[in-house]
């Protein structure tokens, strides 16, 4: 009886093992842009990664800087690199992008050197982008 309670749990973790996988084998750059429905906007600003699990957050902090974001992700660049396929919560720089904590799945990262990391995340929950940064991208596309 004790194996039957909890094989149900282990086929539920290799679906969602599964299917985590065959997210990540469908990020190819291609697909990357044909997904992208939203504008970025090219932005730097300072970003802290921290993982997404509350009992794990004080493990590791990282400080990187964005390259660019939209409502649905962002791309950074940070000097260790994160798990692929895991869940961080980032924080954004208020005085720049005001926006709350968001958490994100990382998607992609590559190696620029061994000290920079260029980071792809898809957030959990879209986010509205602040009128400022809105308005600045609209008069850059004119």
């Amino acid at each position: 009886m004790f194996g039957s309670m909890h094989e149900p749990d282990s086929k539920l973790g290799a679906q969602q093992a599964f299917d985590m996988l065959s997210e990540l084998e469908r990020n190819t750059p291609d697909e990357i842009r044909r997904q992208r429905a939203a504008f970025r906007i090219a932005l730097k600003t300072k970003v802290v990664l921290q993982p997404g699990n509350a009992s794990d957050m004080n493990l590791l902090k990282l400080q990187g800087v964005t390259g660019d974001i939209s409502e649905g992700g962002c791309r950074a660049l940070f000097p260790l690199p994160p798990r692929v396929g895991d869940v961080y919560r980032l924080t954004f720089d208020r005085g720049m992008l005001d926006l709350p904590l968001t958490f994100a799945r990382v998607v992609r990262c590559y190696m620029l050197r061994e000290d920079a990391f260029e980071v792809g995340f898809r957030f959990f929950n879209q986010i509205a982008m602040p009128e400022k940064l809105a308005e600045v991208a609209c008069a850059a596309r004119v």
